[in-house]
């Protein structure tokens, strides 16, 4: 290391050691004192940054003098000042000292003064202390004195007050008795303190004695004047005396007012019990009535005579009643134990409506504070209510109620299905519900508040589940039951002279002509449907089943809330709403399945359109028009008949175009709609082996260059088709509200099923119109048009493009080249393929039918082919390019963007 190297690193050293460092505490302290804006004063300055400030350029080093003149003034002020601070701080440290000693002097003083002002207070202390012990002493005398002559007149009290009692008690005089009887209980209440002294034992004894003298006295007497034989006696108490007497028994102990309530109210209900025997016709459930009539008549009469004589807090008629119930839940409990095959649920439900009556009554009359003596732990559970008080007793027997619900229910069923096989659906465009269906929940109503009133535990939980049993037998032999089936159409054979007149009539479309012709012949074979008046009744059993389930799921909310918490987790009717949810589908289905009936006869006439020989392109085809038809005669139908069932409406949509719209490419994937250009003995051979489903063409006429049939053909088919499936997809858009005055749109989901199924369509039809070759750019333009395709599909289309067998198989590994990210197998392709890579028409294309209907095709097609050169030779004289032209701008015109 270089001399120069250390002396850098000693400066570095030097400067580190100087410089001073403040905490961040002490350094706000110093900011909040001086407040100084002064770069100097920073805590962060930096010497560089300053003179770069004070001198930014060359310039400004001129003034150098002034700033070192100014910095040297500063300095010297500084020193000054330090030089103040420290000549002021000489004489600091004698001047603390003084002060100092200042302190411990005053210190010294302040201390002497606090000793003394002890001493005073201390001497002040002893002489109260001494004023004060003579008052304290008289105070003692004075409270001690009062005690005494308190007790003295206790004891004087209790001694005299002995000797009155025993006085008063032998004359019967029981009103002057009373106060005498509490004040000396009182008091010797107060001398049990004092209980070894045996004078206080001697007098607590004879006051023990008095009262139990008193006791038996008192209920004796009670007892004498309500015994029948005692009206004449002369030892008889006066009402009067009776009043005191009861009075007096109520400041005895308790067992003597509980012996003598129990005594009377026994005394009160001994003829209820004669009268209200088992044995008795009258204690019968048919006269329960007549029980409450009998109490409610001695109450009156006990109120009358002696409501006033007994104390209002015996609540004796209260007590009367209680136990008149709990003798009446007893009895009822034995005779119905007994007699059980004679109840049936008109004698039960009639005694249980008046027992709920009476109960209702005396919870308006009484207070119910008496209820929580009873020893009943059911009373218990009501304390402080009569509520099943006395039918408590019925519950044992409520199966017979729900037994009956369960026969009553059964018949109403059979009831509705009877009325059921006459249902006719009302003329009105809304229908709305089938009666009966409003009629079963009122009566499941009136049962759900019925068996409220008599218990919401276990009788409650079997109503639920007779509920659930006949909610299934409703949905099942109501609304099932009465589905229509679809009906075969009546068949009308046309002879082949009246076709062959048919397709003479239109000599400028032979597809028209001819689809009409088959259509006639293939009539016979069309697929069920059902009429106008199955339609409204199926969708008259939507709704109803919309509107159960609806009711259903309310039902199941109400009995949740009225039944006991401990039946909550079993109340569930989940099976019940999938029964009226699975009918809600199957209608649904059904409409979706006369709907697509109607449709499939136009589709299997689409097949047998030769749209390889269109020699012209004009407005939408006649299998198009049908279907339009088939969709204007049935929707509005359906829609009018759930217009407030709009959401299953939608569904219904939903699941037709789901269901059509593959229906539909499926059928196109049947067609041949490009053409060589062959002549036209060609053309009706053609022709004749579309009508027949017969096997495609192995390749282009001869003499034409590899795929002169698919670029260089007639491609009008495709050009109609992709008019026609635009015409279809237009309808298809508007179907929730086609027929209909007012346009609504239909819902997003609805538009992009539409869209995107009728957009593959289109993308097909495309792709057949492109040519094959070359072929990486066809395959191309495939997989930018059907991107989600595969490669059954792909054979589909180039089935449609008439592509010799060799061919197809090239371009197969080609495409599969072009997406090996697709998964595509022939295995997965199921039946929609054969062996060789060839579509084969599948059950779910409709293309099967029956061996008549296949006759009668054939028959139709060598009709058409018989005329066929004819007809196209016509066709091609009458048409000129002008209006080829015109055709194909209303094409474009009428084509998606």
């Amino acid at each position: 290391m270089s001399a120069g190297d250390e002396t850098e690193n000693e400066t570095k050293q030097t400067d580190h050691i100087n410089e001073i460092v403040l905490s961040d505490d002490v350094q706000l302290a110093i900011e909040h004192v001086l407040k100084s804006s002064d770069p100097l004063d920073q805590p962060d300055f930096n010497p560089t940054d300053y003179i770069n400030q004070l001198f930014p350029n060359e310039q400004s080093l001129s003034n150098i003098d002034e700033v070192i003149a100014k910095m040297e003034c500063d300095i010297s002020l500084i020193d000054d000042n330090i030089r103040s601070v420290v000549r002021g701080q000489v004489n600091t440290g004698e001047n603390g000292r003084v002060a100092l000693r200042e302190a411990q002097q005053s210190l010294t003083q302040l201390f002497a003064l606090i000793t003394d002002i002890k001493n005073r207070a201390e001497k002040t202390e002893d002489a109260v202390k001494e004023i004060t012990r003579d008052i304290k002493q008289l105070d003692s005398a004075k409270n001690n004195l009062t005690y005494a002559i308190t007790t003295l007149n206790h004891l004087h009290m209790l001694v005299g007050g002995v000797e009155n009692l025993k006085q008063l008690s032998e004359r019967r005089q029981y009103g002057e008795v009373l106060n005498p009887l509490q004040a000396i209980m009182e008091v010797n209440q107060h001398f049990q303190q004092y209980s070894e002294i045996s004078q206080i034992q001697t007098l607590s004894a004879q006051v023990q004695q008095i009262q139990s003298e008193l006791a038996t006295q008192i209920t004796d007497d009670v007892k004498h004047y309500f015994s029948p034989t005692s009206h004449n006696s002369t030892n008889r108490m006066t009402i009067t005396q009776l009043k005191d007497a009861c009075q007096v028994a109520s400041v005895l102990d308790k067992p003597v007012k509980k012996n003598i309530l129990k005594w009377y109210i026994n005394l009160q209900l001994q003829e209820y019990v004669q009268l209200f025997h088992e044995n008795q016709d009258i204690a019968w459930l048919d006269k329960i009535d007549k029980r409450y009539a009998w109490v409610k008549r001695h109450l009156l009469e006990f109120e009358e005579k002696f409501g006033t004589v007994f104390p209002s807090d015996w609540e004796l008629s209260e007590r009367i009643t209680v136990e008149f119930c709990t003798i009446t839940r007893d009895e009822l409990t034995k005779i119905m134990a007994r007699r059980r095959t004679e109840i049936d649920v008109k004698l039960l439900l009639f005694a249980i409506q008046k027992t709920a009556n009476f109960e209702q009554l005396l919870d308006k009359r009484f207070n119910g504070t008496t209820l929580v003596e009873a020893t009943s732990e059911e009373v218990r559970k009501e304390r402080n209510s009569f509520n099943n008080l006395i039918g408590s007793c019925f519950k044992a027997y409520l199966d017979i109620y729900t037994d009956s619900i369960d026969r009553e229910l059964a018949a109403l069923i059979e009831q509705f299905a009877q009325q059921n096989q006459q249902m006719v659906v009302p003329k009105e465009i809304n229908p709305g519900v089938i009666p009966n269906c409003a009629d079963l929940f009122v009566f499941y109503k009136k049962c759900m508040v019925q068996c409220m009133q008599l218990s919401n535990e276990k009788p409650m939980y079997d109503l639920v589940l007779i509920f659930k049993k006949y909610l299934r037998e409703y949905a099942n032999k109501v609304l099932e039951a009465r589905i229509p089936k679809p009906q075969q159409p009546n068949t009308t054979t046309s002879s082949i002279s009246s076709s062959m007149s048919l397709l003479t009539k239109d000599f400028q479309n032979l597809s028209t002509a001819a689809g009409q012709v088959i259509h006639n012949f293939l009539k016979e074979g069309e697929a069920p449907r059902f009429s106008v008046d199955d339609l409204r009744k199926i969708c008259y059993i939507l709704a109803t089943a919309e509107y159960c389930l609806e009711t259903v799921q309310q039902l199941e909310d109400k009995l949740k809330e009225k039944i006991d918490s401990s039946y909550h987790a079993k109340v569930d009717l989940a099976d019940e709403k999938d029964v009226y949810h699975r009918i809600i589908s199957n209608c649904i289905q059904l409409l979706v399945q006369d709907l697509d009936a109607g449709c499939e006869q136009s589709l299997l006439l689409m097949t047998k359109i030769a749209w390889h020989s269109i020699s012209n392109v004009g407005d939408q085809s006649g299998f198009v028009n049908q279907i339009v038809t088939n969709l204007r005669q049935t929707v509005p139908v359906i829609r009018d008949n759930l217009a407030n069932s709009r959401k299953y409406y939608t569904q219904f949509c939903h699941k037709f175009v789901n269901s059509f719209i593959p229906k539909y490419i499926n059928t196109l994937y049947r067609l041949r709609p490009t053409s060589s250009g062959t002549s036209g003995a060609t053309t009706s051979s053609t022709l004749t082996a579309s009508a027949s489903s017969s096997s495609i063409s192995d390749g282009p006429s001869a003499g034409a260059a590899p795929g002169t049939a698919a670029s260089g053909g007639n491609i009008l088919g495709c050009e109609q088709l992709l008019l026609d499936t635009h015409s279809l997809k237009t309808v298809l858009m508007d179907l929730p509200s086609i027929g209909s005055q007012v346009q609504r749109k239909p819902p997003a989901s609805y538009q992009k099923v539409v869209v995107k199924g009728m957009a593959k369509a289109e993308m097909i039809i495309k792709v057949v119109m492109q040519p094959v070759h070359p072929a990486p750019l066809y395959i191309e333009q495939y997989l930018k048009l059907l991107p989600e395709s595969n490669v059954v599909e792909f054979h589909k289309v180039l089935e449609m493009k008439n592509v010799r067998k060799i061919e197809q198989q090239q371009l197969v590994e080609g495409y599969k080249r072009a997406c090996p990210q697709h998964q595509q197998s022939h295995n997965s392709a199921g039946s929609g393929s054969g062996e060789n890579g060839s579509y084969v028409p599948s059950a779910s294309d409709g293309a099967t039918g029956s061996s008549h209907q296949s006759q009668q095709m054939a028959a139709a097609a060598a009709a058409i082919s018989g005329a066929g050169s004819s007809i196209m030779a016509l066709g091609d004289s009458l048409m000129d390019k002008g209006r080829i032209r015109k055709i194909e701008n209303l094409i474009k015109n009428r084509l998606p963007n």
